[in-house]
């Protein structure tokens, strides 16, 4: 038969509905669920008084193995403070035409500034939409990314309030002593973090003296 065995095979199925395919984004159930670690478009946190997690100190750029991030810091006004360390993220792009998802710059990051959504359908007309700016990285008012016109969040219901379950290795949600508290903090940031894995015990009240309690104030997670 050859080729034409190759013909026939076409053939047949001409006609025949594949009752197993959805339209993608319409049909009931076109769009599986996120797995927990799923990798999509990053997220820069703040603090819930509005300041910026990230303090410049570039540590995401220099781990980045595609070399996609751009972080030039700068140092905060004594009057008008970006962020509540001595720097700040003056600058901060990604180009998402060599990002490669590998979560890299979430594990570097000292302060949880960058996270990742689940986000992960663009439709970009030009190079310039790819590289996003600060100003489209840093989460809004609500703690939730910005929302672009080339970006499909048709499901947002389904990822609203749920970052990557993507977790870094300093995370002190690695730590005994913070078992049943979840491992990220939830200010102004991209969803909070569940409990790991057999993290279901009750927190520890705190010692008698010890201070403010655990994730109070700026850089109480660290």
């Amino acid at each position: 038969m050859g080729y034409l065995g190759g013909f026939l095979v076409t053939l047949r199925q001409r006609g025949r509905k594949n009752r197993n395919t959805l339209e993608y984004a319409k049909d009931e159930g076109g769009k599986r669920d996120k797995p927990v670690r799923f990798h999509g478009r990053h997220v820069l946190n703040r603090y819930e008084d509005g300041m910026e997690k990230c303090i410049g100190c570039e540590l995401c750029a220099g781990v980045c193995p595609a070399k996609c991030i751009y972080v030039r810091g700068a140092d905060n006004s004594a009057t008008a403070p970006v962020s509540p360390g001595e720097r700040y993220g003056f600058v901060y792009e990604i180009n998402y035409l060599r990002c490669i998802h590998c979560d890299l710059c979430v594990e570097a990051c000292p302060t949880e500034a960058i996270t990742e959504s689940k986000l992960f359908e663009f439709s970009f007309t030009n190079r310039a939409d790819a590289i996003y700016t600060k100003a489209e990285l840093v989460v809004d008012d609500e703690g939730l990314p910005q929302r672009l016109p080339w970006e499909d969040w048709s499901d947002i219901e389904k990822v609203a309030g749920s970052a990557s379950g993507w977790v870094r290795a300093t995370a002190p949600g690695g730590d005994r002593d913070y078992v049943g508290r979840v491992g990220w903090s939830g200010e102004l940031g991209f969803g909070v973090k569940d409990p790991e894995l057999g993290q279901t015990a009750p927190a520890p009240a705190p010692a008698q003296g010890s201070g403010a309690a655990h994730g109070g104030g700026h850089g109480g997670h660290h």
